[in-house]
């Protein structure tokens, strides 16, 4: 018997089949970055879970994959789903090389016993765009950063790099600030 399970039994999807990207989304849903992956065969590629401390999903992804590149492991992909706290996955040839990528990496916990399927995270891989609807001398409210529920007027939209540039109101003096399209929420139309 195979140690490798075949197409039929449920194995991972290969690159081509996933159009040769994976979408990884950070939880504070910062810009989707590309991981581009290597040419694999159905057979070759499998899905494991590596255990993290929370909040450091990131770093682990960093030195996961720094570590798979200079060891030269059949490493595919390492993918950190948005609004999973506490796991990233590994794409990878064998088990072996998935446990050899994350073999010392600062806060892993180690690799679950199980394989994961790709159906059980597709879902979170794909990331869906919301259309927002800010315009410029709207009254909005912060609601995240350090300057949570402060009232503020916009100022300037910017839709390519989803931020928005705002004036506090409260502020003695004006001092534009810029902050994430999704860190504020509009109150009021100011139609002028």
């Amino acid at each position: 018997m195979s140690k490798h399970k075949s197409k039929e039994e449920g194995a991972a999807p290969t690159a081509e089949e996933m159009g040769g990207r994976i979408i990884v989304s950070a939880q504070d849903e910062h810009e989707p970055t590309t991981v581009q992956k290597k040419d694999t065969d159905a057979k070759d590629t499998l899905i494991f879970a590596v255990r993290t401390t929370a909040n450091r999903e990131d770093q682990v992804v960093g030195f996961v994959s720094a570590n798979a590149q200079r060891k030269g492991l059949s490493v595919y992909s390492v993918i950190r789903p948005h609004g999973m706290r506490g796991y990233v996955f590994i794409e990878a040839a064998s088990r072996a090389d998935a446990e050899q990528a994350a073999f010392g990496v600062p806060y892993t916990k180690g690799l679950l016993p199980n394989l994961i399927q790709y159906k059980e995270i597709e879902h979170m891989l794909d990331q869906v765009k919301k259309e927002v609807n800010i315009q410029k001398n709207d009254i909005a409210e912060i609601i995240s950063g350090p300057f949570k529920r402060e009232k503020c007027k916009i100022t300037r939209v910017d839709q390519a790099k989803e931020e928005v540039v705002v004036e506090l109101l409260e502020a003695a003096v004006p001092i534009p600030i810029t902050v994430r399209i999704d860190a504020v929420k509009v109150i009021r139309r100011d139609d002028e």
